[in-house]
């Protein structure tokens, strides 16, 4: 039987972590632990001799909520798209509580929200505010459902005496993902780490206040548990295996399949099978150019970039070692070799050998090996790499963009244009899942 919450469930997003914050509030706020009235206006909070100061008052933490419920605050020079080639810092408006707490040296500034709240900023931020309703309304659904799968996932760990590790290294491997067990003070970060969150910065529209509200409470369900619904930009035509890219675990409901109402999914896992539907483009929902359906999914900085489901890039040989080094801290010297120990279902790549003049070693799993062979990140691990001798170069050839495990977005915006519910959209790409009103 489902297990329905007695309330809304609020949700607490780590904004920003710095030594200094700056703080505008837009109407009165009152301190939760003494019931002060902060009037409107800048305020600053720093650490002062290991400390945080706020109004000449050391705090360990400080929790302001909204005297009115339409009162909000800002806060000043948030980095958004952390280690991607967007990267900037802007200014973000926020609804709900603000909490401040000294972690590490830091100020860390959360925001506490109604999960629906959140949900809004979410899809506004992920896509267009402006995309059409059946694929808002799909996109409310797992984004609700894998930040409650979170919730009791940190709520599991935090009663677990042993502790998660999600890296494993040996003298000749270094095997690591990166998932939201590292949020020890909030339940997920407001960066593409977890989901894009940027409070009501974004313009949002009252098609996306429908969506989520049309489809409010609901989850998707395996067997009664909460789906860890995952989801990216663009699969590339081959859906990839949760435990590819995360913890060894298996979810049934994640499965590999050819983004299409038709065909058979070859055998990615083999590198020649692999190569040959890299260099090609089948017939798949996400292999569109219609600006039309592009634009909903990408936002004005994810149109910066217009390769996503085949790309190519170049590294000269001599700056790829230098490259690896500076993002792992590992000198292989110079590289002589890439090769795919072992690929995934969608053909991404799970465990690289990078051979060097001083180094050899195996990494992995796919986002790591992204986060290496980039200044900011590859868009995949589904790629094949030749060597031009006479150029002195790697060439790299890829296909889609993101860890292709669930619901592939602009694979969704397609299936929306063509007529698709919001309903068939999820039961494409969580094959087996229900969905329940949990509250």
């Amino acid at each position: 039987m489902s297990e329905l919450y007695n309330k809304k469930p609020q949700v607490d997003v780590g904004i920003v972590s710095r030594e200094v914050i700056k703080v505008s509030l837009k109407g009165d706020f009152m301190s939760a632990e003494s019931c002060e009235i902060f009037k409107a206006g800048e305020y600053k909070v720093l650490i002062f001799n290991g400390l945080m100061s706020f109004e000449g008052r050391i705090l360990k933490e400080l929790h302001l909520v909204p005297v009115k419920s339409h009162s909000t605050f800002i806060l000043h020079d948030v980095t958004i798209g952390v280690d991607f080639h967007w990267q900037r810092d802007e200014d973000q408006e926020f609804l709900g509580d603000l909490i401040l707490k000294r972690t590490n040296g830091n100020i860390t500034a959360i925001n506490r929200l109604a999960i629906d709240d959140y949900l809004v900023s979410v899809i506004s931020s992920e896509m267009s505010a402006t995309s059409s309703l059946e694929l808002l309304k799909a996109h409310a659904v797992i984004s609700r459902s894998w930040l409650l799968a979170q919730i009791e996932k940190k709520n599991i760990l935090n009663h677990n005496s042993d502790p998660y590790n999600s890296i494993y290294v040996t003298n000749d491997e270094i095997i690591k993902w990166y998932d939201r067990e590292d949020h020890v003070d909030f339940d997920v970060c407001a960066d593409d780490h977890c989901q894009r969150y940027q409070g009501i910065t974004r313009v949002s529209t009252a098609q996306v206040k429908e969506a989520v509200e049309s489809t409010i409470g609901q989850v998707l369900t395996f067997y009664g548990s909460i789906c860890d619904a995952r989801f990216s930009k663009c699969c590339g035509g081959a859906t990839e295996l949760f435990e590819n890219c995360w913890e060894p675990v298996n979810h049934s409901y994640l499965q590999a399949f050819v983004d299409s109402d038709h065909g058979q999914l070859p055998n990615l896992s083999e590198h020649s099978l692999a190569e040959e539907w890299i260099l090609s483009k089948p017939d798949v929902f996400c292999n569109t150019n219609d600006t039309h359906i592009l634009s909903q999914v990408l936002n004005k900085f994810d149109q910066e970039t217009n390769q996503f489901f085949r790309w190519k890039i170049v590294h000269k040989k001599d700056d790829l070692g230098y490259l690896i080094k500076n993002k792992t801290g590992i000198d292989f010297g110079i590289v002589e070799g890439l090769i795919p120990i072992e690929r995934g279902s969608s053909g991404r790549i799970i465990r690289l050998k990078i051979i060097g003049t001083l180094k050899t070693m195996i990494i992995g799993k796919e986002l790591e090996i992204r986060k290496a062979l980039s200044q900011t990140h590859l868009f995949s691990s589904a790629f094949i790499v030749h060597y031009d001798e006479k150029n002195e170069e790697y060439i790299f050839n890829g296909a889609g963009w993101g860890h292709g495990v669930g619901l592939c977005q602009i694979g969704a915006a397609v299936m929306s244009e063509k007529g698709y519910s919001y309903r068939e959209i999820l039961n494409h790409y969580f094959r087996g899942a229900d969905i329940e009103k949990r509250y």
